[in-house]
């Protein structure tokens, strides 16, 4: 019988595993890391909580992907190779071994397909719902990370991947329409960060974000850093064929992509010169990459213009946590 706290013999069966170097065996308080030679540092995080980022009898190892990838996608919108990551997990007290098991072995996939591990982090218990944070470190070259005040009128406006999936995924999840094949719920599940996508934008794209809160609401947001307003073809908006099946079937849910959360596509900025590199940087990493818009002078606000010019209205602009 292990001499150990509880906490401590949970991370030794667990997080121990997922270590990697300059985590110490996460046997101290802290991790001693050093980034590559001559390279920044690129730092994010972002918490996730039961009931509100993820459903309370989600799969555990779609929990611990899910809490990974949406990190990933913010090192994917920096143009940042992924490097390690700490996390934070307050699990209920009376959460079971094996559903820990099953969070970390999620982890564990994921880490080897992303090429990062695991620093430190912390293990506490909670009587209130179960809330995971994750703390990403990536790095790139001195001065090249992706930001969003640099896109400028005239700019074509990109969107990788398809949209909508993520907030229609989060219908299915919960039985709310049909998804035969599961695709709409993997994809809310699931996220696809777009790593490799956003390492071959370096130098083309001149700005870029991670699409997590709805298009159009982040979409405001990238047009507030760089100071000009942005204009979106409601048609031109890629959507999956699932998206579009769903959508036959409940017209209703038509605004849906514009204004739904949790797609992690990227979305981004790059001169009309640069349309062929970027399709072709696309295809080599086999993403598909689309042309939705461009950004223009004036009032820093984006707008969605159906086929005849006409702003459209939406019902809901995109996720907000308060």
């Amino acid at each position: 019988m292990s001499d150990l706290p509880p906490e401590f013999a949970l991370i030794g069966r667990h997080f121990r595993p997922l270590a990697g170097e300059g985590a110490l065996d996460l046997t101290d308080d802290a991790a001693v890391l050093a980034p590559p030679a001559g390279r920044e540092l690129v730092i994010a995080a972002d918490a996730m909580v039961a009931g509100v980022h993820f459903l309370a009898d989600d799969p555990p190892e779609t929990i611990g992907r899910k809490l990974l990838r949406v990190n990933l996608s913010d090192l994917a919108a920096m143009g940042a190779v992924p490097l390690g990551y700490l996390m934070t997990t307050a699990f209920p007290k009376d959460i079971e071994d094996g559903w820990i098991a099953r969070f970390a072995a999620g982890l564990a996939a994921d880490q080897r397909e992303f090429g990062l591990s695991v620093l430190g982090g912390d293990t506490v218990g909670t009587p209130g719902p179960m809330t995971l944070s994750l703390t990403i470190l990536g790095h790139v070259a001195p001065g090249a990370a992706l930001r969003r005040a640099g896109a400028r009128p005239g700019d074509d406006l990109w969107v990788s991947g398809s949209i909508g999936d993520g907030a229609l995924g989060l219908r299915a999840a919960r039985g709310q329409l049909p998804d035969t094949d599961g695709f709409l719920a993997g994809r809310y599940r699931v996220p696809q960060p777009r790593v490799a996508l956003g390492l071959a934008l370096v130098g083309l794209a001149t700005a870029a974000m991670d699409v997590s809160d709805g298009l159009m609401q982040d979409l405001g947001h990238l047009c507030r850093a760089s100071g000009c307003g942005a204009e979106v073809l409601a048609d031109a908006v890629p959507l999956s064929d699932a998206a579009r099946a769903a959508i036959a079937v409940d017209p209703g849910l038509r605004p849906l992509p514009f204004g739904g959360g949790d797609d992690y596509e990227l979305l981004f900025a790059a001169p009309p010169a640069k349309a062929q590199e970027i399709q072709a940087a696309a295809a080599a990493v086999g993403i598909a990459a689309t042309r939705i818009g461009r950004f223009v002078a004036g009032h820093p606000a984006a707008r969605l213009l159906d086929a005849k010019g006409a702003e459209v209205a939406l019902p809901r602009g995109g996720w907000s946590h308060f």
